[in-house]
């Protein structure tokens, strides 16, 4: 159990309510159409150590009665301190055990499948995860696409990750194959720029590609 440093902690929301309820929303957004970028603006003080977005959806998500998985660097940091006092949530140290999972990169992520994974009965049972990124990249570039397809899209829209090598992203994606296939079961991913998200719900099928057609970011 993480003894809370108050010396770590600074404000949660300026307007409990409404900033929850905003924020709330914008996740269901991200979700319903996966692949768009939804701008997340502040409405608090940041953790120095945390990812704004990331932390300002938790913030929102989560309650006392939620475990939360962090890796490494987020668990020895001022943002575990920050998100459990105002939270009250619990932190756990086994992924399968998480409602929720917050990383702080592709490296320090474990394989998918070892969140908790839902059952067919209880499919909303597993583990949403949030996973930071440097950031969405804007039109054309040197970094290679994620092409999303499935529920919540026209047609197809790609995605680019700022900073992101073709080897993560292609360990990711035989991952998210993984995950994808035993739907209704899965996990579902926000991808969380400094202040911006995409939602990766369980259904939607993702490739690797050189596309030039980029959601705005």
């Amino acid at each position: 159990m993480l003894a809370i440093d108050l010396s770590k902690v600074v404000a949660g929301f300026n307007d409990p309510v409404h900033d929850s309820q905003r924020i709330f929303r914008h996740s269901l957004d991200a979700l319903s159409h996966p692949g768009t970028v939804i701008e997340v603006t502040p409405a608090t003080a940041i953790p120095e150590q945390a990812q704004p977005s990331a932390a300002l959806l938790l913030l929102a998500l989560l309650d006392a009665d939620s475990q939360l998985w962090l890796s490494p660097s987020l668990a020895n940091s001022d943002a575990a301190h920050w998100i459990v006092f105002h939270t009250n949530c619990k932190l756990v140290e086994d992924p399968a055990l998480a409602d929720f999972a917050w990383s702080d990169s592709f490296e320090e992520m474990p394989l998918l499948a070892s969140f908790n994974q839902g059952s067919d009965e209880y499919p909303e049972l597993s583990t949403t995860c949030l996973l930071n990124v440097a950031g969405f990249a804007n039109g054309l570039g040197d970094e290679q696409a994620l092409t999303f397809q499935g529920p919540g899209i026209s047609g197809t829209t790609a995605l680019r990750l700022k900073e992101m090598t073709s080897a993560s992203l292609a360990h990711f994606l035989s991952q998210w194959r993984m995950n994808k296939s035993q739907f209704p079961k899965g996990v579902d991913v926000f991808l969380c720029g400094s202040t911006q998200i995409a939602g990766l719900p369980r259904t939607t099928q993702l490739t690797l590609s050189d596309s030039t057609d980029c959601s705005k970011g």
